[in-house]
């Protein structure tokens, strides 16, 4: 997905909020948004998820299905968690049996179950964040837009937002996701976004962010396009191992076999790998 030239003020004459933004986001890939507050992260986020449209300047390769939290769910709605959910499963596509699944799921993941019948009014916010995230969610999206996701919640759930969106991530759609807290450290391979005086500029991650080693079982067949996309992806290739070879007795050492194996030990970055301390 790419936004072109793309500039944006919330009333004729007003102040640009955006200007000449063009940045891009593709398959598989995080980005984490920075910036003070009132500075537009939300305006930038919005446009990218599609519920606010460019002044100037165009977005394209939005993909079909959007997964959208604001930073305030408005939950002056009079419905139950159970009958919003299940209708936003039905308006993102899936059928009844689908949404009910979906619905179960993510309210139990979510620790949303006790709150299935109480109309959402009488939740509290943080609450109300996680039927946000749930229903954003409900289908698998191929675009993940998190507006300070992590403002409320309470810390078993901050825990699992990184989780979700690696998930996302490894199942090659996109996310951004914007912070003001300093949580961007529970995504220490994702791409940064700072945003400032209305443009977009990009600064690396931390050399020295942590990383975990993954070892992944890949048929023989498809190692040198596995590795190929993991390099492409910005990991780094330990070691590679050939059907039959004996385990080495060590960690590995950073030297890369290149012929066909069906074990890739990798370090944690963007989006698809798991596991290991963060």
């Amino acid at each position: 997905m790419r936004l072109e030239n793309v500039w944006l003020r919330y009333r004729r004459r007003g102040p640009w909020v955006l200007r000449e933004v063009g940045v891009r986001v593709g398959p598989g890939e995080v980005v984490v948004v920075l910036g003070r507050n009132g500075v537009g992260k939300s305006t930038l986020l919005q446009v990218a998820a599609g519920v606010l449209r460019p002044s100037r300047g165009r977005v394209t390769g939005r993909p079909r299905h959007v997964g959208w939290v604001p930073e305030r769910f408005p939950a002056d709605q009079r419905f139950t968690v159970e009958h919003y959910l299940t209708a936003m499963g039905r308006i993102a596509g899936l059928d009844p049996a689908a949404a009910g699944h979906a619905v179960a799921h993510w309210t139990s993941r979510l620790g949303l179950s006790p709150f299935r019948r109480v109309r959402l009014p009488e939740l509290s916010k943080g609450t109300a964040q996680k039927v946000g995230l749930a229903q954003a969610m409900l289908r698998p999206p191929g675009l993940l837009v998190l507006d300070e996701p992590w403002e409320g919640l309470d810390a078993a759930t901050r825990d699992l937002v990184p989780a979700i969106i690696d998930e996302v991530a490894a199942a090659g759609g996109s996310v951004l996701v914007s912070d003001h807290r300093g949580e961007v450290a529970r995504l220490p391979g994702a791409r940064r976004w700072t945003l400032a005086d209305g443009t977009v500029t990009e600064t690396a991650p931390s050399p020295d962010a942590p990383h975990a080693v993954v070892e992944v079982a890949v048929a023989a067949a498809r190692v040198d396009g596995t590795v190929a996309r993991l390099r492409a992806e910005g990991h780094r290739i330990l070691r590679v191992r050939r059907p039959g070879e004996a385990a080495p007795a060590g960690p590995p050492t950073g030297a890369v076999d290149t012929g066909a194996a069906p074990v890739v030990g990798v370090p944690e970055g963007t989006g698809g790998t798991t596991g290991g301390p963060r």
